[in-house]
């Protein structure tokens, strides 16, 4: 019985955590609990699993909030120093992920009888907001709620990407130059001795939007917000192209037109095989080029490509593949989420062999950042062959 309880409370963990795990998984893994036997620790944590986990980049949750919760020693005096309070802030980098954190935290306990706190008044005047404080939270060490919080914000966000010139015409009254086929035409229907001269001007549009986003392992936690963020926009305006590309590239696009963001995204993950798996840049990029490049990079198309650069062929094929890709397109701007570091240097070869054919890099890794690609896109910013300090 203690067993069944302590399970109960396993799972709501994890459902804290933001896994799916409901009462159907719980009675489940009792059943399958009974049959496989709690004898051998390594047989009951894969049992667990299996049952618990739908999806590969569940493990890494499941796996930290195991250890934890039966009772691991190390990790729970991990548990507990994130849980004392810190005085420099958020950190890059913690040892235990904030989604298991946050759902093994003790919850404070009001006394049926007890009285209403008195209210606690703050002085804020040298403090942030907490919207100021969430827009420039890394995505990496977001808690459960902050990434909620993150994603209603990220619904909102438009891109202002200005309109271009086309070479189509349209009927316009004071265009500078004179339809000839139209002013016939009305000629005809008017029947009058002075013929009105018909005009017409060149279209403006929006230019195709083509986005290329790294899904591998090491940029598991930023695409899921980025595929939030490319939803959005690709609902709010026509030709967004969004690709993903781990170690083979997919086409996104038919699945994140539909409204429902969860549908859509649910959608997406049925449809990527190679999710928080390997990277390769060079071949999937080459794959773009010969199959969609043609169809969706014309009319000034602006490139958007998402990675960190982390290339598992050591850049096969990356150098050409980048050059065709920067060719093809209008502008190539390239999102990196290392970039949060102060101390980047471009040592990496996947990112050495990209950074020459790329017109903007900019940090990827927070609200923030993502209310900063708008400046990217503004007319101010036209090509100018890559203004950053490695090129």
């Amino acid at each position: 019985m203690r067993l069944a309880e302590n399970v109960m409370h396993f799972a709501r963990v994890l459902r804290g955590a933001g896994l799916p795990v409901g009462p159907d998984r719980v009675i489940d893994a009792l059943r399958a609990l009974e049959i496989a036997g709690v004898g051998n620790r390594e047989d009951f944590y894969w049992t667990l699993a299996s049952v618990f986990l739908g999806r590969r980049e569940q493990f890494d949750v499941f796996d930290q909030a195991f250890h934890v919760f039966w009772r691991n020693p190390q990790l729970l005096e991990r548990v507990m120093a994130l849980l004392l309070p810190r005085v420099r802030g958020r950190a890059a980098q913690q040892p235990l992920s904030n989604r298991v954190a946050d759902p093994l935290a003790p919850k404070p306990r009001r006394e049926p009888g007890s009285e209403t706190p008195p209210e606690i008044q703050l002085d804020a005047t040298l403090t942030f907001s907490e919207r100021e404080l969430l827009h420039k939270a890394d995505f990496e060490s977001m808690t459960v709620e902050e990434l909620a919080q993150a994603k209603r914000l990220i619904a909102g966000l438009r891109l202002p990407i200005p309109e271009v010139r086309t070479r189509r015409l349209r009927p316009d009254a004071h265009g500078e130059r004179v339809d000839l086929r139209g002013t016939l035409r009305a000629s005809v229907r008017g029947g009058a001795d002075l013929i009105p001269l018909e005009r017409r001007s060149p279209q403006r549009r929006h230019p195709p939007l083509v986005v290329l986003c790294d899904i591998s392992g090491s940029m598991s936690r930023y695409s899921r917000m980025f595929l939030h963020f490319l939803h959005a926009i690709t609902n709010d305006r026509d030709r967004v192209h969004t690709f993903v590309f781990g170690t083979r590239l997919t086409n996104i696009t038919r699945h994140l037109r539909h409204r429902d963001v969860d549908i859509a995204l649910a959608a997406v993950a049925q449809a990527v095989a190679d999710w928080s798996g390997g990277t390769r840049i060079g071949a999937s990029l080459k794959a773009f080029n010969l199959r969609w490049s043609r169809r969706v990079l014309g009319q000034n198309a602006v490139a958007l490509l998402i990675s960190d650069g982390l290339d598992r062929d050591a850049g096969a094929d990356l150098d050409e593949a980048m050059d065709r890709l920067h060719r093809s397109c209008r502008k190539l701007i390239w999102l990196n989420p290392l970039l949060r570091y102060e101390g980047f240097q471009p040592v990496a070869t996947g990112v050495r062999l990209m950074l020459p054919h790329v017109d903007e890099f900019l940090p990827a890794h927070n609200l923030d950042s993502l209310v900063d690609l708008a400046r990217a896109l503004s007319p101010a910013h036209a090509r100018t062959g890559g203004r950053h300090p490695w090129k």
